[in-house]
């Protein structure tokens, strides 16, 4: 499966878990209705600004937008993911690769290596969510400059940031050279996510 079906499909099961539809997910994350649309069908290569849009409408961090999750009522989910099936997606407005590191089994904690462009930014409308949601980036090459809220950090190599998923998050590479992070998310526990 690719990553746009994989997109489509959380979106639709999201989407029919809160019992919206179209028109209401649409009116919740300001995304439009066609667009949310083209997205469920696997037509659209989304942006990550209009993903974290409609992840804040669910509740759910973007990450939570690229789990496998369809045989986990068939089959015990997986307690291991090899590199070749990790997912991995590309801003089609920035340029930035994510991959999905963590395998399907379901864990307190998920895993995202991001390669950032020099040059690029991506600003998240991040606001506050159903549940708690913190995340920690570890920057392994190159520099970001990382605003969260009215609060800004320049990371190098080495550097670690903590953050909570409720204001604005600005990530840019400001440098002439590809930066490659590594973002720790924390998950709501399965009964948690699942009772809002």
């Amino acid at each position: 499966m690719n990553v746009h079906d994989t997109i489509a499909r959380r979106v639709r099961e999201l989407r029919d878990a809160k019992g919206w539809s179209l028109d209401a997910l649409a009116e919740r994350s300001k995304v439009s209705r066609s667009n949310i649309s083209l997205i469920e069908r696997g037509q659209s290569s989304p942006t990550a600004i209009v993903l974290d849009k409609l992840a804040m409408a669910f509740g759910v961090s973007l990450a939570a937008l690229f789990e496998q999750t369809e045989q986990a009522t068939i089959v015990e989910p997986s307690a291991h993911c090899s590199r070749h099936e990790q997912l991995q997606w590309t801003d089609p407005d920035s340029g930035y690769v994510r991959r999905n590191l963590s395998p399907p089994a379901w864990s307190p904690l998920q895993l995202v290596e991001v390669q950032f462009p020099p040059g690029k930014q991506v600003a998240y409308e991040t606001g506050l969510r159903d549940a708690d949601i913190h995340q920690q980036v570890w920057i392994m090459e190159g520099t970001m400059e990382v605003s969260v809220g009215n609060r800004q950090w320049r990371l190098e190599a080495g550097d670690c940031l903590a953050m909570k998923l409720d204001c604005p998050i600005v990530f840019r590479n400001t440098s002439r050279k590809s930066a490659r992070y590594l973002v720790a998310l924390s998950k709501p526990s399965v009964n948690e996510s699942r009772s809002h």
